[in-house]
């Protein structure tokens, strides 16, 4: 990440939320995540048409927010002002290249964890879209991806030591009953 990108997202303006998910405010990057201020994350798990793969993806070592880890749910920070829903069709549409599907709500959590040792408090917002078209990774937010079904997932997500993004490890977890190691 070049040191003006980094500059960039220590200062980008985030939407602060309270712990019941009641957006309050607005505080620059670095405030919230050297505060553990509340914010507010939304994505999407993306499954094929036929709903028996599920796209999982490796986040960038660059991304700031568990960088390295698997995924499944492609998403971000929520926008002062943006719902949940503008957020998951921005980021799907970012991070994966897919526009244009339907969107069906899937969960929502609070997530009181860590990052870097500091503080990480969010809302998860997760939607489920369909979808078979191609995957175009964005590089800065993707490092590679793939189709998986979800019993592959089901059984790597019971391993503790699996690198897998603990956010959305604890929304498969307390959403869906998914055992996930943690």
């Amino acid at each position: 990440m070049s040191e003006r990108t980094e500059l960039r997202s220590r200062d980008e303006v985030l939407a602060t939320f309270d712990d019941t998910g009641r957006e309050i405010g607005t505080a620059p990057r670095s405030r919230v995540f050297a505060e553990g201020l509340w914010l507010a994350s939304a994505g999407v798990l993306l499954r094929s048409l036929d709903g028996r793969w599920i796209y999982v993806h490796r986040r960038s070592h660059n991304k700031e927010v568990f960088g390295g880890l698997h995924d499944c749910i492609a998403g971000g920070g929520v926008d002062p002002g943006e719902s949940p829903e503008q957020t998951a069709r921005r980021e799907l549409g970012e991070e994966l290249g897919v526009t244009g599907v339907r969107l069906s709500p899937l969960a929502r959590i609070s997530w009181d964890g860590s990052r870097a040792g500091r503080p990480l408090r969010c809302h998860l917002h997760a939607f489920e879209g369909r979808y078979d078209g191609p995957i175009r990774h964005q590089d800065k937010e993707i490092a590679d991806g793939g189709w998986w079904t979800e019993s592959s997932l089901r059984r790597r997500l019971v391993d503790p030591a699996w690198p897998f993004a603990p956010h959305s490890r604890a929304l498969l977890g307390a959403s869906l009953g998914w055992a996930t190691g943690r």
